[in-house]
């Protein structure tokens, strides 16, 4: 299949004007438009462009509003909230970063709780930011029901991703980004459009049987979580900081049955930082490096996010590659 190579400038480039034709704000656009590029510049297929169809079809239905201002309220001295007013999660977070890294500097650790929000991408770009700046995070979100929990008969949690993000002494912070449920919903799609099988324990049919039918899982399915019930445990977790905390929904309570082709759960997110300045007696990247040293004796090769940066360095020295389907698709996309 031919390939061509797009710089991320023009990558963002475009996919602003795809967002900005569907309906959102040019700040909106500008915002989801570098996080997509991100995750494409990154390798990260599964939350890159792949997902710009699901974008435009929630935009497209009006289950999302693309023109949505967010509101900030200052609850504690610790304590941020959120309300993305049925917008997406990510220009909420960008109102708020400011403060938030202000609170955790001040008080140590701080929290944003976001409600009302729609989240289609992965986590660690919230997250990656941070780290660079010295902070510790973590953040949760959920998703629409999608996975059994552990002893049940029918879809309850989400896929509910949680990720978290570390500073080192010198260079790439340590990041990890992970589903809960046996693996991402973006990653059963893929599979199902290429034809693949899916590994043994990574979802049910309709009527409660396993399968590794990428299509069974999606027509009615559901997804299982990840180490039975220590997964589930988690997912469970997940579903009480993301939902319960923030004044979201939980990923069985929304109704998007009138919105055919919406793609975007209606859910929430919540952040947490914590000023690693404030460790004991070594500063904190130092014994973060002190770990990755016993890790790499034991035999590790290979961190969390060493692939996405490797694939960072080469899109940005080569370019992003895309087939020449791909990047016409995008051009339609973003044709008046």
């Amino acid at each position: 299949m031919a390939q061509s190579h797009i710089t991320f400038a023009d990558l963002v480039a475009l996919l602003e004007a795809i967002f900005v034709r569907f309906g959102t704000s040019r700040q909106t656009a500008a915002i989801l438009a570098d996080n997509c590029a991100r995750c494409e510049r990154d390798g990260a297929k599964s939350h890159g462009i792949f997902r710009m169809k699901g974008y435009t079809d929630s935009l497209a239905t009006g289950w999302v509003d693309g023109t949505a201002e967010p509101v900030l309220e200052d609850a504690a001295a610790g304590f941020l909230r959120a309300d993305a007013q049925n917008g997406f999660a990510q220009p909420a977070l960008a109102l708020a970063r400011d403060l938030l890294i202000e609170k955790t500097r001040t008080n140590g650790i701080a929290l944003l709780a976001i409600r009302n929000s729609h989240h289609l991408s992965a986590l660690w770009p919230d997250l990656e930011p941070f780290a660079e700046q010295g902070l510790i995070a973590l953040s949760t979100v959920n998703s629409f029901a999608c996975t059994v929990p552990h002893g049940g008969q029918s879809a309850v949690f989400g896929t509910n991703p949680i990720a978290f993000a570390a500073p080192t002494r010198s260079g790439e912070p340590i990041v990890f980004d992970m589903a809960t449920s046996s693996m991402a919903n973006g990653d059963v799609q893929i599979a199902a459009s290429q034809g693949r099988q899916l590994p043994p324990g990574s979802g049910v049919d309709r009527n409660g049987n396993p399968t590794t039918d990428p299509n069974e899982i999606l027509n009615g399915g559901a997804l299982l979580p990840f180490g039975d019930h220590k997964g589930s445990s988690i997912s469970m977790m997940i579903e009480l900081l993301s939902a319960a905390l923030t004044g979201g929904n939980y990923s069985f309570e929304f109704d998007w049955s009138g919105h055919p082709g919406a793609a975007t759960p209606h859910t929430g997110q919540l952040i947490i930082l914590i000023n690693a300045a404030l460790a004991g007696a070594a500063p904190f990247g130092v014994r973060t490096e002190a770990l990755i040293s016993e890790m790499m004796s034991a035999g590790v090769t290979r961190f969390p996010g060493q692939h996405r940066f490797a694939r960072r360095k080469a899109s940005d020295a080569q370019g992003i590659p895309l087939t020449t389907d791909e990047l016409n698709w995008l051009e339609a996309l973003a044709a008046d």
